[in-house]
């Protein structure tokens, strides 16, 4: 793909339902499997489609997230004719320039994307897990003669309560935007994925924003501005495996999918790999005491107890006679003996004591913040 298509990822949101795990850093930057970061997803679904010059929009906590990304040469960002462009609210003669919402967070960097002289434009977000080829999209946009292009995912009709939903013809022409309808009439969820002919969304939101600030959100706003007027707004249906990870619960229930062999993410996939900033580490050791099932143990990692059907990121340390379960374990955490840990998180750089229990049970999955110390005296 040539340049016509930039590519913008809104990871600017606070993420408040990830709670203690977003306390210090942006959600896109929440590690995710072990290896990665969750905006890696993203960002290799853009240099795997050839979308070669990327902005990436931040404004909550953005220090991890800008380290993380750095020149973007980890996704092979940083080449002739490439780029990432980390793009932060900054001051200026007209005033503090904070993003107010998805769209106005496009509006605010109309410069940055005018220098980039793009037809279209790609907006994603970077908080999801997920592979797709946004080339395929953009030639149904074209092909479409479109104005938008929605990326839409099938679900159930009871999941459609939670989701804005396209309504479409028979044509998948978008007739009807709903927001989390209580009775969804179709189960066409929008996946947050937008490719826009920029220089018609850049007259709609310099008209709102010139007059009366209305066009501040994607789903909210500027969706329905485009159907009241009448513009070619079409779905794009995906069917391969896409989550949300916006919640505690959904963010555990994909790491312990990723352990699947069968997960239809297929990770393996060498035609479509997921790239990420990678530190230099030595292997991991498991003692004579470790015992270590159906799990993921990654580099640098020190294993003397017991580990089943869990993720332990790089430099973690597990005591003896401690168990691990169905849990996840991020980057730098210290687990102390005698300790157990069932369904639950440990945030990154996080100290459990010496027999200390982290045990959540059902839909109530237990968290440990980053930098968290609990625990510490043997039960």
């Amino acid at each position: 793909m040539n340049d016509e298509m930039l590519g913008i990822i809104l990871a600017g949101g606070q993420g408040t339902r990830l709670g203690k795990l977003t306390k210090s850093t942006a959600k896109p930057a929440v590690p995710f499997g072990g290896r990665y970061r969750i905006i890696d997803f993203t960002l290799s679904n853009c240099a795997n489609s050839g979308v070669n010059t990327v902005g990436v929009i931040t404004q909550y906590q953005p220090l991890e997230l800008n380290a993380h990304i750095g020149s973007g040469a980890s996704w092979g960002l940083d080449e002739k004719n490439s780029g990432v462009t980390v793009l932060q609210p900054y001051a200026s003669s007209e005033g503090e320039k904070w993003f107010e919402g998805t769209a106005h967070a496009i509006y605010q960097n109309i410069k940055y994307i005018d220098s980039q002289n793009p037809k279209y434009l790609l907006v994603l977000s970077g908080d999801h897990i997920y592979k797709m080829d946004y080339s395929s999209m953009l030639e149904y946009h074209k092909a479409k003669k479109a104005s938008l292009t929605v990326g839409v995912l099938p679900v159930s009709m009871e999941e459609a309560k939670r989701f804005g939903m396209m309504n479409t013809d028979e044509t998948d022409r978008i007739i009807e935007f709903e927001e989390k309808p209580e009775h969804p009439k179709s189960n066409k969820a929008s996946m947050g994925i937008y490719i826009f002919n920029w220089d018609t969304l850049r007259e709609y939101l310099v008209n709102s924003f010139s007059t009366d600030n209305k066009l501040e959100d994607f789903g909210k706003n500027v969706i329905p501005a485009y159907l009241a007027k009448n513009e070619s707004a079409y779905a794009y249906s995906f069917s391969g495996y896409w989550r949300d990870v916006g919640t505690i619960h959904s963010l555990w229930q994909a790491n312990m999918e990723f352990l699947s062999p069968n997960n239809s993410l297929n990770i393996s996939d060498k035609n479509w790999r997921i790239y990420s900033k990678t530190e230099a580490l030595p292997p991991m050791f498991l003692t004579d005491t470790s015992n270590v099932n159906d799990s993921m143990v990654v580099d640098s990692c020190y294993v003397a107890g017991e580990v089943n059907h869990s993720i332990l990121s790089q430099r973690v340390s597990v005591g003896v006679g401690s168990k691990i379960k169905d849990s996840m374990v991020m980057p730098g955490a210290v687990i102390g003996k005698n300790v157990t840990i069932e369904k639950a998180i440990i945030g990154e750089n996080a100290m459990v004591g010496d027999g200390a229990q982290i045990i959540g049970e059902g839909d109530d999955i237990a968290v440990v913040g980053y930098n968290e110390a609990v625990g510490g005296k043997e039960s």
